[in-house]
């Protein structure tokens, strides 16, 4: 089993994430374990209040460091957990990270929020972590890109198979996928994945793979340790993208 603990100033966001599908079944089975914090509760204040205006100056304000100390400090178990602040200014996530996380037990994330939060707080998690190159209001939304993807990686909350040949699995991304009917609106399902013929499926679906990922993201096929096949096949498929 693996543990969140989530810190946020909107609860009900997360709530609304973990509250359905996959990741409600995994919560009832025991698989993983997600508790809420707001950390607006240990504002220690008569008003609530987390922020406040930056030293310096500057645009909008700052999550107090005071409030998340705090909160931090009530979680059993705090001292062993891999803490994160999710930030625009982070490691970016990736599938690798995902798998590297689903080997912690206990995973406590900080929502990010608004024009930032004190940089004092860094003193109290491990790493920073961003799900892109771009702002978002808050860190609930990057909270739930983390916690559904490490979550699938645990035994039992998906088919074990499911993830095997997934996008970014293998380095690439994935090939594409059919069911029935054969045969919609003009668009037949290729003919090879009707054949029976494992092998030439196999073959055919890592090439698909070869193809989509040279065509949307290039760049992944240089993290890739390619066989001669693959490499065989990538000089075909340049051709064929490329006439």
């Amino acid at each position: 089993m693996i543990r969140f603990d989530i810190l946020t100033l909107f609860p009900e966001i997360i709530e609304g994430m973990i509250s359905s599908s996959i990741l409600k079944r995994a919560i009832e089975k025991g698989l993983i374990e997600i508790n809420i914090i707001d950390f607006r509760l240990y504002a220690g204040n008569k008003h609530s209040t987390v922020d406040d205006y930056a030293y310096g100056g500057g645009a909008g304000m700052l999550i107090r460091v005071e409030p998340i100390y705090r909160a931090l400090n009530t979680i059993e178990g705090i001292e062993k957990a891999h803490k994160i602040l999710t930030s625009p200014s982070g490691n970016v996530w990736s599938q690798k990270k995902a798998e590297e996380f689903s080997k912690f037990e206990h995973i406590v994330i900080v929502c990010g929020h608004y024009e930032g939060i004190d940089a004092r707080v860094l003193n109290y998690i491990d790493e920073e972590v961003s799900i892109g190159d771009y702002v978002l209001t808050g860190g609930e939304i990057p909270a739930g890109v983390i916690i559904d993807s490490v979550s699938r990686l645990i035994n039992g909350v998906i088919a074990d198979d499911s993830t095997v040949n997934e996008s970014f699995s293998m380095g690439l991304l994935e090939y594409p996928q059919y069911t029935r009917p054969q045969e919609f609106d003009g668009y037949k399902v290729p003919d090879i994945l009707l054949s029976g013929h494992h092998a030439n499926i196999s073959k055919w679906q890592r090439y698909e793979a070869l193809k989509k990922t040279y065509m949307v993201r290039p760049e992944l096929l240089d993290k890739v340790a390619l066989s001669t096949e693959d490499l065989m096949m990538l000089e075909k498929i340049k051709v064929e993208v490329n006439k």
